[in-house]
């Protein structure tokens, strides 16, 4: 447990919050109230642990989170754009709920490749 925090862990979790998140409208449209509020904690808890982790950042790490933030914002965009465009062609109908956290979870995973493939610079 005595690993430093990083910006990219922050936004890796700033990105789960966010996956957790799109996931809401699916199950709140399904009337799953039973996943939604095991969500709903679940996403209390990756809140608090991102709380954390940024609190715990050093200054230098502070200032690469702006940049490793836009860089989610581009991910999950293009996983948006990468599930209406694969829904478009391989189903009949889809929700806007369907592509909104299909494409979340692919933006973060797109995110997460990012960063495991090209390291931010300091």
């Amino acid at each position: 447990m005595g690993a430093t925090p990083t910006a990219e862990r922050v936004s890796l979790l700033v990105g789960l919050g966010v996956l957790m998140l799109a996931t809401l409208p699916r199950y709140l449209a399904a009337g799953l109230e039973t996943r939604q509020s095991l969500m709903l904690m679940a996403l209390a808890v990756v809140a608090i642990a991102t709380l954390l982790q940024w609190r715990m950042l050093e200054h230098e790490a502070r200032a690469r989170l702006p940049g490793l933030l836009r860089r989610l914002v581009l991910c999950l965009g293009a996983g948006a754009a990468g599930m209406t465009a694969w829904h478009a062609l391989t189903s009949d109908f889809f929700g806007w709920e369907l592509v909104v956290s299909h494409g979340a979870t692919l933006g973060l995973l797109l995110h997460a490749l990012w960063l495991w493939w090209r390291p931010v610079r300091a």
